[in-house]
């Protein structure tokens, strides 16, 4: 059995300007951190092709380092995006799963659905539900309301 989860959002940006602030390295450094109050460490390198590889690594300080790599699999830009994702958390726990993403235009932006699966156990499926996602999402959401403003802004 595969623990598989899905959710969707409405992003107040065309398709294609969702696409790119998902898969742009220069975007994602932006958007990755800006929510945060104290910037940590973001690197990002992507490769955006099939078979190319988006590497992240980021975290509060260089001995709390997540890493992901992405694979991806099917890119039909700006509709839909599918990867392998390897992801290893600082303790050095691993796991490889499939992330699948549609970007489909509706009247006031674009509603991203994530379905994201292959997960160990209910425990790591929910705990992306209620944190990794939905941060991500906020983020993403705020980097399209805000772009390279400061936050203040």
């Amino acid at each position: 059995m595969t623990l598989d989860m899905r959710m969707t959002r409405r992003l107040p940006a065309t398709p294609d300007d969702v696409f790119d602030a998902y898969t742009d390295a220069e975007k994602q450094k932006i958007w990755f951190s800006i929510l945060d109050e104290k910037p940590g460490i973001v690197e990002i390198e992507v490769d955006l092709r099939v078979g190319g590889q988006q590497t992240a690594v980021w975290g509060p300080d260089p001995d709390n380092l997540f890493r992901e790599t992405q694979t991806f699999l099917e890119i039909d830009r700006p509709h839909r995006l599918v990867t392998d994702s390897t992801g290893m958390s600082p303790d050095g726990r691993t796991m490889t799963t499939r992330v699948e993403i549609t970007f489909e235009a509706v009247d006031d932006g674009t509603l991203m659905t994530v379905v994201h699966s292959g997960f160990p156990e209910p425990e790591v499926r929910d705990f992306f539900v209620n944190e990794v996602w939905v941060g991500a999402l906020d983020r993403i959401e705020a980097f399209l309301v805000r772009g390279t403003e400061p936050a203040d802004a």
